[in-house]
């Protein structure tokens, strides 16, 4: 537990991270599970068209860079880039739980890092094992060759020691072990730095998980991939190396915590935000499409544009997402209240849809061929209704009542459960 120090709790402008200046007024600390309750029905009420929005388009970009090969030819050109959906899920997971973290500081009160880590495992682990359980149990299931050991799985180290050669089922967990151990450790750091907070300090530490980054791709780019250019192992050492390792992908993570900070300490800053909201707008899809342009050649090149890529490519696109974040969460903005169709529901079912998609197709492959072979809109949309079927039934049967079982057992209301599934950031 952690207890904010004497002059955050009083009512003059309390310092939160040194320079993070904010007022707090006289009123009763509400309870933790009536802040849960109260956060979630504001969420609902004015930010989470917003965030359905991003999640919906999240989850869309990774599938279709997944299921591109099941689709017609005149979407490859917008499928080779659908893994920037993975970057957005990052800046989405950085802002959200950095908020989560924050916020009781801000408001002077207490935060529980076990609690926390309770959250996290009632909203991650029961999905995730059932998904695990059945590719163990039912070998038809697995979309790919070769699967990894179990224990990467149930130790989320799958990015760190994949051998991308020759296991392939199951891969793109790799995302979710890097949200897991981005879980695992923001919490202790926000320990460490609330002791004696100083802006100086979560600007260095903010900073030098981006410096390593870039040292370890430069590094990889330079030692690893460079004498493998023209080779079929560039393109896996790439996963491998650089793509898969949490140490060289927090720059989405750190963008979104950033954001947070800016949201809740930073006031001024996040009214100019407001004021400005088409140019941010503007420059976030700016830097998107300069990310484009670096990552065109990433899996055969290490010179040029590509080389570039791979070093500062990540940060870049990065900030430009987290730009497209600020941006369509904007409350005071029609961008952060403007209800798509549909994403709703997709954005409810993203982290069961995350976890089934690859898998779903391929046995649409295997049962339906005579729709999916074709490769024409008609198949697409077949693959489409089955993916959110298989997704729904997991959210149904596993994730949603794991969720209101926890709330119960925490005393906080359960109707929001839906709600929460749609603002929270897990892939």
């Amino acid at each position: 537990m952690l207890r904010p120090a004497a002059s955050a709790l009083s009512s003059s402008p309390v310092a939160i991270f040194g320079t993070f200046k904010i007022h707090t007024p006289h009123h009763p600390v509400p309870s933790p599970q009536a802040d849960a309750a109260n956060t979630l029905k504001n969420a609902y009420s004015f930010r989470i068209a917003g965030l359905d929005n991003l999640r919906a388009l999240a989850i869309l970009s990774v599938m279709l860079y997944h299921l591109g090969w099941r689709m017609p030819d005149s979407v490859a050109p917008i499928a080779k880039f659908g893994w920037m959906g993975v970057d957005l899920f990052f800046v989405l997971s950085g802002f959200l739980i950095a908020s989560q973290l924050l916020k009781p500081i801000r408001q002077g009160r207490e935060i529980s890092v076990l609690g926390f880590y309770r959250k996290r495992a009632y909203r991650i682990l029961p999905a995730y094992l059932v998904v695990l359980a059945v590719y163990m149990l039912w070998p038809t299931w697995h979309e790919d060759t070769g699967m990894s050991p179990l224990w990467q799985f149930l130790t989320f180290t799958e990015n760190l020691f994949v051998n991308y050669s020759i296991n392939h089922a199951f891969s793109h967990v790799w995302s979710l072990c890097v949200e897991e151990h981005f879980y695992l450790l923001l919490p202790l750091i926000v320990l460490a730095l609330a002791r004696k907070p100083a802006a100086w300090k979560t600007i260095s530490v903010l900073a030098f998980f981006v410096a390593v980054g870039i040292a370890s791709r430069t590094w990889e780019l330079l030692h690893v991939l460079r004498p493998l250019t023209g080779s079929d192992a560039f393109g896996v050492k790439y996963i491998e190396r650089i793509y898969y390792p949490t140490y060289s992908r927090l720059d989405g993570l750190l963008a979104g915590v950033s954001l947070a900070l800016i949201r809740l300490f930073r006031p001024a800053w996040s009214a100019l935000i407001a004021r400005r909201i088409f140019l941010v707008l503007l420059t976030g899809l700016a830097l998107i499409a300069c990310s484009v342009w670096f990552f065109s050649d990433r899996f055969t090149s290490a010179t040029g544009a590509a080389a570039a890529g791979t070093i500062v490519g990540f940060p870049i696109l990065s900030l430009g997402l987290a730009l497209l974040t600020a941006a369509l969460t904007e409350r005071r903005s029609w961008l952060g209240r403007l209800r798509v169709p549909g994403a709703q529901v997709v954005s409810t079912l993203a982290f069961s849809l995350y976890l089934t998609h690859k898998e779903v197709a391929h046995l649409d492959s295997l049962y339906f061929a005579r729709i999916t072979d074709t490769r024409d809109w008609h198949s697409t949309l077949f693959l489409a209704a089955t993916c959110l079927i298989v997704a729904a039934i997991l959210y149904l049967a596993v994730e949603r009542p794991f969720l209101t079982l926890r709330d119960r057992r925490s005393g906080i209301p359960t109707p929001p459960v839906d709600i929460e599934a749609r603002i929270e950031p897990a892939l």
